[in-house]
């Protein structure tokens, strides 16, 4: 994602930063304190110190959204089904309690002996999902064996028919249809043989249930029935016809008792039931986790033994003795190969059923009683209490309050422990991360930790729990370690470090300055400083052309994907850009280790890339750049956006390509990645807040905050308002929705921009050299009045208030030991006069004091070291 930078990468960036330790303004000529000073001006000009300021110092805390501590308990019960006594005992452990019943079924009804059925077509065998031999012919749903089905073998295409027939005519007044949860018939017809042709006896739509009793317009006598499906359920495990029996009645079925809790808000760790008695049989309970009431069903909105096939068919199950358990939810099985359960979950709707897979007797029984004492959650993620925050932020809008520790919770969410039963079982499980804090994608899924992901989320940890960082360090020493021999750096663990990406190996050099820009920690850089020359020096300049810009397809990389798989080939000013933005963090990592060629080289080389992008891939017939020089012509967010955070665009060039995506790709819910659809259907409706972040900054760095904040608004507000609420999603889709539905991960660190935007920008703050040794705080207010806030440095907080209204911006720094910085006013210089205290530091015209400048345009004041600085700057009268 988009680098911090030097002043001269931003366009139109006016703050102007002195070398630490050249001559300039004194501390004490400031009005500088030292840092455990509390006395200000006398004359009281300096609002920021004043009462209202402690106030809002402890105000933060009210927004703060982790829980208080790792039990993690529902806070409301939003719905009951079946014969359940004392719901509400679930949320308060201890005293009264949550019973579950349901009394054993009656024998199945049964076709007569010698009865057949056959299929339009029929899956072949294999191991099936929990590696046992199947079959799944036609007869199989009527072999009275709940365990056994028929599968079509058309994977999408229907209809599908089944025909049962009997030996002898047979009175028929309806049929029940039971499948299963790895997705039921939705939509079908069911006709029966009379007087030599069919005729429809019932017609069902939008099932969802596993058993569905189907009566008949009126009882039929005949020796041939048959189901016609026209659709069925698309689940992870394919859009297949799925009967596992047809009884030759309609049996409704006893409704399963569940209860379903809410947590409030996503959570992530090990749910605990405790339970206190249950009847003799080992009645069945199965959890179903959703992040949205949305996708709240029978099954989980997502399970990674769906994902990897496993025996878990959407639930995790557990057989309750009789003398009750305390059951936490881990990986494995409880009896065998039965019964099992998926471990940690990502959710915020929990689902419990009395009730038991097919599959799973006679461990398990789908009947009985059971006898609740509680529901929590064992949260495994960072902890985020007021007390754990080294960094936080406050200003006057009470909805970016709320963005930023919203933002701030899904990255704690996502900051976690690798543990070989939780992570992406793809093949991301990697020894050398087990047992390591890491940076995962997402708290749901995919729980493996992509280096583009750190982009964005990396920022966030440094900027609130600093001390945490390790979280970041370890994944890309260990992506390094795992760098290919032709220099290729891995995006991830999963598939065994194999996974192509294109562009990923770039956010491994921005994420490398980064980390040592936040937290001073040269050690790394120079450790991985060769893997830095190899990306560079030996794999990119593999995959670039005579033009001297990357091009997709080069070196056989045609099949190679990008953050988001997209179908992209050739000259793609994305890959261009985030190019530009590597080298040139690149050569301030190698200018950190005085490794002076190197960074000269890279240099180079990123001015080199520029040129060529506006050369190649500017269209001036649409005022943007292209998303690719191969193909339908298109203007992607991305490109676009970094082109002018790496200051590839000129002043022009980022008004008119800003311009252009606010003309194309503005939506209720954000903006959209794309400007039409010609890469992908509705990909001009598609949100992601992952490349949404550069855009922002984007606008925030040419002078434009108001349209900056339009953006957070929109992008964030939305997130906020929709179900799950304060956690930020992977990708919006169409009026916006989660963009993948139920598999949406809707807790994403990719996607908490937000906050480093805020911090940054509207606050104004950011270090400018590895471990803020150097520092600027330029404030871009917008329609803000007022904001405060710290961040988190190697040598203590650096820490930022400023107000603004009609007539004057007030600011005050405190700064801390072994760092120097400089600060930049809003507004024009022309007419503006700034003080600190009462000394006039400029004097609407000219500057009057050492280290201070109106270059271009914007009163700069420079070398600031450690102790508390504070400034007034007045408007003129209009």
């Amino acid at each position: 994602m988009a680098s911090h930078g030097t002043p001269e990468e931003g366009v139109s960036r006016r703050v102007v930063l002195a070398a630490a330790g050249t001559a300039g303004l004194t501390v004490a000529a400031l009005g500088a304190a030292p840092p455990s000073a509390q006395a200000l001006p006398a004359d009281g000009s300096v609002a920021t110190g004043t009462a209202n300021s402690a106030r809002r110092k402890r105000g933060w805390h009210q927004y703060v959204q982790g829980p208080a501590s790792r039990t993690v308990r529902p806070v409301r019960i939003i719905s009951v089904d079946g014969d359940v006594r004392d719901p509400e005992a679930l949320l308060k452990p201890g005293g009264a309690t949550t019973v579950l019943r349901r009394p054993s079924p009656e024998a199945a009804p049964r076709w007569p002996e010698g009865t057949t059925a056959q299929a339009s077509s029929a899956h072949a065998g294999n191991n099936g999902n929990d590696g046992r031999p199947r079959t799944y012919d036609a007869a199989n749903a009527v072999d009275g064996d709940p365990d056994t089905f028929w599968n079509d073998d058309t994977i999408g295409v229907f209809p599908d028919t089944l025909t049962i027939v009997t030996p002898q005519v047979t009175a028929v007044r309806g049929i029940t249809v039971i499948s299963n949860a790895d997705g039921v018939p939705t939509d079908l017809t069911v006709d029966v043989w009379r007087d030599g042709d069919w005729h429809t006896a019932a017609t069902v739509t939008g099932n969802d249930a596993v058993q569905r009793a189907v009566p008949f317009t009126e009882e039929f006598t005949t020796d041939r029935v048959r189901i016609t499906v026209n659709a069925a359920q698309d689940t992870s495990h394919g859009d297949f016809t799925r009967i596992n029996e047809v009884w030759p009645a309609p049996v409704a079925p006893v409704p399963v008792p569940s209860v379903t809790v809410d947590f409030g808000k996503v959570v992530v760790g090990y749910p605990r039931l405790r339970f206190v008695s249950a009847s003799a049989g080992s009645p069945g309970v199965r959890l179903a986790f959703s992040e949205t009431r949305q996708f709240l069903t029978g099954r989980s909105d997502f399970t990674r033994s769906d994902q990897a096939g496993g025996a878990g068919q959407g639930t995790d199950q557990f057989a309750v003795p009789a003398g009750g358990a305390d059951w936490e939810d881990h990986k494995g099985f409880q009896a065998g190969d039965k019964v099992f359960a998926d471990g940690l979950h990502g959710f915020r709707y929990l689902t419990v059923s009395l009730d038991a897979l097919a599959s799973d007797s006679p461990a398990a029984q789908p009947w009985g009683t059971v006898e609740i004492d509680s529901v929590e959650l064992r949260f495994t993620a960072c902890l985020g209490t007021p007390s754990t925050y080294r960094g936080w932020f406050l200003c006057s809008d009470e909805e970016l309050n709320r963005y930023w520790y919203g933002a701030s919770y899904t990255n704690e969410l996502v900051t976690d422990t690798f543990r070989q039963d939780d992570v992406d079982p793809r093949g991301a499980w990697s020894a050398t991360l087990e047992g390591k804090q890491v940076l995962h994608d997402g708290a749901k899924r995919d729980r493996d930790p992509y280096v583009g992901d750190l982009a964005v989320s990396a920022r966030t940890l440094y900027l609130t729990h600093d001390d945490t960082a390790a979280a970041a360090r370890n994944v890309l020493a260990d992506l390094a370690d795992h760098q290919r021999a032709d220099g290729w750096i891995p995006p991830a663990s999963i598939n065994g470090y194999t996974l192509p990406l294109f562009d990923y190996p770039l956010y491994w050099v921005t994420c490398s300055w980064d980390y040592v820009l936040y937290t001073g920690d040269r050690a790394y850089a120079a450790r991985y400083h060769p893997a830095l020359v190899k990306v560079l020096d030996a794999w990119y300049p593999s995959v670039t052309d005579g033009a001297g810009l990357l091009s997709k397809g080069l070196n056989g990389t045609s099949g190679y994907g990008d953050y988001a798989f997209l179908g992209r080939t050739g000259r793609v000013t994305y890959y261009n850009a985030l190019y530009v933005q590597a080298l040139k963090n690149a050569a301030q990592l190698a200018g950190a280790l005085g490794q002076d060629a190197d960074a000269t080289r890279w240099s180079a080389r990123a001015e080199q890339v520029a040129r060529a992008v506006n050369a190649l891939l500017w269209d001036a017939d649409a005022g943007a750049y292209l998303d690719s020089a191969t193909g339908p012509v298109r203007h992607a967010q991305d490109g676009n956006a970094l082109a002018v955070v790496t200051g590839i665009a000129d002043t022009g060039r980022a008004a008119s390509a800003l311009a252009h995506l606010d003309a194309t790709t503005r939506q209720p819910y954000g903006n959209a990645f794309m400007d039409n659809d010609t890469l992908f259907a509705q990909a001009s409706q598609r949100v992601y807040a992952f490349t949404s972040y550069p855009e922002i900054e984007a606008r925030f760095l040419s002078g434009r905050a108001a349209s900056a904040l339009d953006q957070i608004r929109r992008t964030y507000g939305w997130m906020d308002r929709n179900d799950p609420g304060t956690t930020h999603w992977e990708g919006i889709g169409p009026d916006g929705s989660p963009y993948e539905g139920a598999f949406t991960s809707m807790a994403h660190g990719w996607s908490t921009g937000v906050l480093p935007a805020l911090t940054h920008h509207l606050l104004g703050a950011r270090p400018t050299s590895p471990g803020y040794a150097t520092w600027e705080v330029h404030p871009q207010p917008g329609d803000v009045d007022w904001a405060t806030g710290q961040l988190p440095t190697p040598n203590g907080p650096l820490t930022v208030e400023w107000e603004n209204d009609a007539r004057q911006f007030r600011l005050t720094v405190q700064v801390p030991a072994h760092t120097r910085g400089s600060v930049a006013f809003p507004g024009d210089a022309q007419g503006q006069h700034v003080r600190a205290g009462r000394r006039t530091l400029w004097d609407g015209r000219r500057a009057v004091a050492r280290s201070v400048t109106g270059t271009g345009g914007t009163v700069v004041v420079s070398d600031l070291g450690p102790g508390t600085h504070s400034f007034v700057s007045q408007q003129p009268s209009t």
